[in-house]
């Protein structure tokens, strides 16, 4: 998936997704919740391998 499909999906600029994954910029959790949906990932999972 592209910065461009990604931040289609979540209805924002790809400049914020780029900014993001640069660490620009943080996400909150909400915002975290609907990464992981938009890229077909169950946030509770991703939470769980992160910790």
């Amino acid at each position: 998936m592209t910065q461009r499909d990604l931040a289609k999906q979540l209805r924002m600029h790809n400049t914020m997704v780029h900014r993001s994954e640069i660490g620009d910029r943080r996400i909150d959790p909400v915002e975290f919740a609907a990464w992981c949906r938009a890229c077909g990932f169950d946030p509770g999972e991703a939470i769980r391998k992160i910790g």
